[in-house]
């Protein structure tokens, strides 16, 4: 929705310090919005929130989405029209150390925002993320639906679809009644693997190129070849957006859940995303194999984003090369002293201009991405 205005409206963002959610607050920022965040201290030493500046910008708790008590007292706080729900426990690694936490957090956390958001009417507009690791992956060489079963043989998906399930219940119980009654509108987002500049985050593949190229030591992969459908992180959060401003116009055929992803032909094995990276980077990494019996971790994954580019008029603006050298202007941005919110802005900005290109649904359909 190219008109929709986000000047002035109180928008409440859970995980605010972390990798996604930065980005998120910042563009919500640049639009004028009046952002409220929720979430723990940055989860990493070096952090996008603290480069970007972006606590500068807006009103922020630090508190933990397991704690009813307090996201309530923040939410009553902040008065918002709009909620982005992305605090989470994000590694699947994580998930096999730390089972509970993990799903405490990704499923009661969730369970804990759509409970507040149930019992506030001024709430229009709740967007919960997930992940596309929500779905029962079969290994199929063709992308998941967002009718496609849900499972997960890991902690960390199986939490996430969980979070699904939960996001289903309660807009049928809370967030499905008559429209003369004030409640908000609910839908689910589920994204490929995000990358970007400003993360930091363990058991990451980009994080974990860019710390070699950066400290000159070995690159060692866990899963050279594994695919995963690798989008940059301005994808993700455009879907996010248009998402929540159809909610918050009423839109109830957007109260469901979304698919955001590359086009297939960036879904792309690990290993030639490594050695891509580290060409652009100006540097020629041999990998090695990392050795050290790990869990199990999933090989293909793919999402079938056609519901996106049909009704909402979503499609990527990045092919995947051009994401990389993004990434790539973004640490090299960071190396040389800059001014990492400006900087990170920069991007949105760049960003925002090559969507509003392809604003027009009907070129979406015919387009589908451009070469920035």
């Amino acid at each position: 929705m190219p008109n929709f205005d986000w000047k002035d409206r109180r928008v409440f963002v859970t995980g605010h310090t972390g990798f996604k959610g930065g980005w998120l607050c910042l563009w919500l920022q640049l639009m004028g919005a009046r952002v409220h965040g929720y979430a723990h201290v940055p989860p990493t030493r070096q952090n996008l929130y603290e480069l970007a500046d972006i606590d500068s910008g807006i009103e922020s708790t630090i508190g933990d989405v397991r704690d009813l008590a307090a996201l309530e007292a923040a939410i009553d706080a902040a008065r918002p029209e709009v909620v982005f729900h992305l605090a989470a426990q994000p590694i699947v690694q994580f998930g096999y150390q730390d089972p509970v936490g993990t799903i405490a957090t990704n499923v009661m956390g969730t369970a804990h925002v759509l409970d507040a958001a149930r019992r506030r009417p001024e709430i229009k507009a709740l967007v919960i993320v997930t992940s596309d690791k929500c779905y029962a992956n079969h290994e199929w060489h063709w992308g998941y639906r967002e009718k496609s079963q849900l499972g997960g043989r890991d902690p960390y998906a199986a939490s996430k679809s969980c979070a699904e399930i939960l996001v289903h219940a309660f807009r049928e119980s809370y967030f499905s009644g008559p429209a003369d009654e004030p409640h908000a509108l609910v839908a689910s987002v589920r994204a490929g693997n995000v990358i970007g500049g400003g993360d930091w985050a363990p058991h990451r593949l980009v994080p974990d190129i860019v710390a070699t190229l950066r400290e000159d030591r070995p690159l060692v992969l866990r899963h050279p070849e594994a695919i995963r459908p690798w989008q940059h992180v301005l994808e993700p959060l455009r879907g996010y957006l248009q998402v929540a401003e159809r909610l918050y116009t009423g839109d109830t055929k957007v109260a469901a859940a979304w698919n955001f992803g590359p086009v297939d032909e960036d879904c792309l094995p690990v290993s030639w995303l490594a050695g891509q990276l580290t060409r652009k980077w100006g540097r020629e990494v041999q990998w090695e194999l990392d050795r050290i019996p790990r869990p199990h971790e999933d090989t293909f994954l793919k999402l079938d984003c056609g519901k996106a580019r049909a009704m909402l008029g979503w499609a990527p603006v990045l092919r995947l090369a051009d994401g990389l050298d993004w990434i790539v202007e973004w640490y090299r941005e960071l190396d040389r002293g800059a001014d990492m919110r400006q900087a990170t802005l920069d991007q949105i900005r760049r960003y925002r201009q090559l969507a509003s290109e392809l604003s027009d649904p009907s070129l979406n359909a015919a387009i589908g991405v451009r070469s920035a």
